[in-house]
């Protein structure tokens, strides 16, 4: 295959030969069977689109307001672990090539880079996307809030709380390959893990150890008193979550099903997406993940409701086979594929896309 990759799937493919297949693993894997991940992908290609001809085009363009930022399209790199088990320069490469090309970034609590060094590359950007914090729930409150401190002592935007991961899922590709992280890569903003404690026969390390710490709805109402940056809740797929999210205070919504990597088959959420755009009707930004890998994808998540979209597995593929020019290639294919779709389908400008692009009645 070219070298020169003209597609998502192109990364892909180089990112397969570019890892060993432990990483591999890792990167690609996802829950159990792997419905969930297979799904998220094969539903956005399943959606007609049925496009009006025509229309003025003149002028047109990709912008959007969110948070009360303007951005230049509707792209955003999801938070994702461990990057430097997949590339020298990790998360540092990747927040580069985002700011590079104007798409939001999200840092996971499980980076390897520290926040501050995040920040300090890309805030002077001025044509940079947002910058966001996603946050793991901690064991105590005060290591959840020193993390919050941390970010907003950083500058980052808004908090993302993943809210559909108490425990891993059930990932049999790693766990065949014995997927482990590099020497010298580790999730910096954490501490080092301790060997599980010992448990009485009967017990459950899950339920009566693990979970002890889980977060609830009451503590998204304590941790939205904590902080005066933006909460957005991500991992949401039901409707009635959406609604609870917004009773609380959170400023967003991320429908989500963690890539297909925690719990199997889940809807996709492209078959999600209409409940819950209509549970949250307009009233915060909505974005949505899994399986988005053509311009297509991108308008027909616009069409049911979303806001924006967060984009995760063709940014390792293209860090793990170019680094920051390969993630800064994946973003800009999907943003011209974005702009050619709106072309062909008549829409001048984002808030043209509507759920009559997926019908023809």
């Amino acid at each position: 295959m070219s070298t020169h990759p003209v597609n998502l799937s192109d990364h892909e493919s180089l990112a397969r030969a570019a890892l060993d297949a432990a990483t591999w693993a890792y990167v690609q894997g996802g829950a159990a069977d792997g419905l969930t991940l297979q799904a998220n992908q094969a539903a956005w290609q399943q959606l007609p689109l049925y496009p009006r001809v025509l229309r003025p085009l003149a002028g047109g363009h990709t912008r959007l307001t969110l948070l009360g930022r303007e951005l230049a399209h509707p792209l955003i790199v999801a938070p994702m672990a461990h990057q430097r088990a997949l590339h020298p320069q990790g998360e540092a490469a990747t927040a580069l090539a985002a700011a590079a090309q104007g798409a939001g970034f999200v840092l996971s609590t499980q980076s390897n880079v520290p926040m501050e060094n995040i920040a300090q590359l890309v805030q002077q950007d001025a044509g940079r996307g947002p910058l966001w914090f996603q946050l793991y729930w901690q064991p105590s409150r005060d290591t959840t809030l020193s993390l919050i401190h941390r970010a907003e002592a950083a500058g980052f935007d808004a908090l993302v709380l993943s809210v559909d991961a108490p425990v891993a899922g059930v990932r049999d590709a790693e766990r065949r390959h014995g997927f482990k992280l590099p020497a010298g890569v580790s999730a910096v903003h954490l501490p080092p893990t301790t060997a599980p404690a010992e448990w009485a026969p009967g017990q459950s390390r899950l339920f009566d150890q693990l979970l002890l710490s889980a977060p609830d709805w009451d503590d998204i109402a304590w941790l939205r008193e904590q902080t005066r940056l933006p909460l957005l809740l991500k991992g949401i797929t039901h409707p009635e979550d959406a609604r609870q999210a917004m009773a609380l205070g959170a400023n967003g919504v991320v429908l989500s099903n963690h890539g297909g990597r925690t719990l199997d088959t889940v809807p996709a959420t492209a078959q999600l997406l209409p409940a819950v755009a209509r549970a949250v009707a307009g009233r915060v930004p909505l974005i949505v993940d899994g399986g988005i890998r053509r311009g297509t994808d991108v308008l027909k998540a616009l069409a049911l409701g979303a806001s924006a979209v967060m984009v995760g597995r063709p940014v390792l593929h293209g860090l793990a086979h170019n680094g920051a020019l390969g993630v800064a290639q994946v973003l800009r294919q999907l943003r011209d594929e974005l702009e050619v779709a709106m072309a062909l389908c008549g829409c001048r400008t984002l808030g043209d896309a509507s759920p009559a692009l997926l019908t023809n009645a």
